[in-house]
């Protein structure tokens, strides 16, 4: 390598889930927008069947999407304000607006979430990054295999992509970039920007590969289950994402690394990198092999939960307590723990907001409604067109979350009304989900710490997004409806 390997650096500080400065609105039109959006929303005449209270919470849950998606406060305090407004206006009583946060897929996630902490706090992400990038890491193209061969690892179990991506794999990637005197500038292109933009590529099809991709992935399951009936557990979730998955990780680097090649083609010194960075490692430590054990107790019993049906939440919540015990993690680490308190703040505020706005009778009313709009229509065409705008609708979002929240229920819903068959709507829309983050610099949480470091322009990076897309949805969309045929789901 060219130059000496620079120590690991802390993650930069993003605003997570936020749109970057230049697309911001100032922060009074901010207010503006969600607070005019509800007014506006409660002022209008609820449709037939629907009582007032019920198109009051539609309201609260309009003005709650918008402050999602314009952000002028962060979105776990744009939820929680949502769930106050409701008891404030009489909608739902405290105990019922509050109820979300007693729900075990809010209890999933936050666990989750400490397990994450766990791997990087003893270091056996890292360990497992390095022995991705020893046995990988000759070429640059292996190299970028290998480090999306490490986020696939971890997003088995760790539900923050921003962990995975963000936390353990960047300051590697970076470290190695700089060993090749590629930094931001004119030296980027020699190997830096190449590893940023694909990194970051992989990462969202690694998020649509495991209902632990990354944190709504859970929300999605529970969309499937009460709007369609379909049960979106953690073995059918892996299983329906295996095949098209695999072949995205294989070909999506292939179309990068055409489109936007690295200067450096080999890396001999990366895995030389690794090789010295495992040895002033040393053996695993017993934090390591207890950390290691957790995870395979949560992964083992999170793939046979329909022998012995013990809910996934407790199942996290198991391996939390066995790295407490144990010393690996200290009751400090999980207060301290910012980013998953405020994950599971909007996560009990959304859950709850969801599930009531589904007990109003709303999605039944816009059901029957769609189902006249979409008559007539050959279901195929319905669901690629439909899959097409919800995909590219991500243009507009900063948050995977506000995506799903505000849009995956309506258009599931139409495309149930054209006669998809449940399945195909359900895995598509859920995977596309995820996917469709590649398309900006700030689609989810590790996009701004990417696009951050200044390796790739605003221009190339969503080039190199809308590029990656076509593959995704040719594979997912074709390959992947055979591979669910084969199993017999539709």
């Amino acid at each position: 390598m060219g130059a000496t390997v620079l120590p690991d650096r802390q993650t930069p500080e993003s605003a997570v889930g936020a749109l970057p400065p230049e697309r911001q609105l100032p922060l009074w039109l901010r207010w503006a927008v969600v607070l005019d959006a509800g007014l506006a929303t409660a002022a209008l005449p609820a449709p037939a069947g629907i009582t007032p209270s019920s198109w009051g919470i539609f309201a609260v849950f309009v003005a709650t999407i918008l402050g999602l998606i314009v952000q002028p406060l962060p979105g776990g305090a744009m939820v929680l304000l949502g769930a106050i407004a409701t008891t404030l206006l009489g909608l739902m009583p405290p105990a019922q607006a509050l109820a979300g946060y007693a729900d075990p897929i809010v209890w999933l996630v936050l666990a989750a979430f400490m397990i994450a902490r766990g791997m990087i706090k003893t270091g056996l992400g890292r360990r497992v990054a390095l022995l991705f990038i020893r046995a990988l890491g000759h070429t640059s193209l292996g190299l970028a295999y290998a480090l999306a061969c490490t986020d696939g690892v971890l997003a088995m179990i760790i539900p923050s992509n921003g962990a995975r991506a963000g936390g353990i794999i960047f300051p590697i990637a970076r470290s190695i970039a700089e060993g090749y005197d590629s930094r931001p500038g004119p030296t980027a292109r020699r190997l830096g920007a190449f590893l940023m933009a694909l990194v970051y590529q992989t990462d969202v099809i690694v998020c649509a590969m495991f209902l632990t991709g990354q944190a709504s992935n859970v929300l999605i399951s529970r969309f499937a289950r009460e709007t369609a009936g379909i049960e979106l557990g953690y073995g059918r979730w892996a299983l329906g994402a295996i095949v098209p998955g695999l072949a995205a990780l294989l070909l999506v680097p292939l179309v990068v690394y055409r489109l936007f090649p690295p200067e450096v083609r080999r890396t001999p010194g990366a895995a030389e990198f690794a090789s010295g960075q495992l040895r002033e490692m040393g053996p695993m430590s017993r934090a390591e092999k207890l950390m290691l054990g957790a995870f395979t107790l949560v992964l083992s019993l999170w793939l046979t939960t329909g022998w012995h049906h013990i809910d996934y939440s407790v199942v996290a919540l198991l391996g939390i307590a066995v790295l407490l015990v144990t010393g690996v993690l200290s009751w400090g680490d999980v207060v301290a723990e910012r980013a998953a308190w405020d994950v599971f703040i909007w996560y009990g505020g959304l859950v709850q907001l969801a599930k009531m706005l589904g007990e109003t009778g709303l999605t039944k009313w816009f059901a029957g409604y769609a189902a006249h709009v979409a008559s007539g229509w050959p279901w195929g065409a319905a669901l690629a067109l439909l899959l097409l705008v919800y995909f590219y609708a991500h243009y507009g979002f900063a948050s995977i979350t506000a995506h799903v929240t505000a849009m995956y229920i309506p258009f599931l819903v139409v495309t149930l009304a054209a006669g998809a068959p449940p399945y195909l709507a359900v895995l598509l829309l859920a995977y596309s989900s995820n996917l469709d983050a590649s398309l900006t610099h700030f689609g989810t949480t590790p996009a701004p710490i990417y696009f951050g470091a200044g390796y790739v322009s605003q221009r190339q990076w969503w080039k190199i997004g809308l590029a990656a897309s076509v593959p995704n949805i040719l594979l997912w969309g074709g390959l992947g409806l055979l591979w669910w045929k084969a199993l017999g789901w539709w």
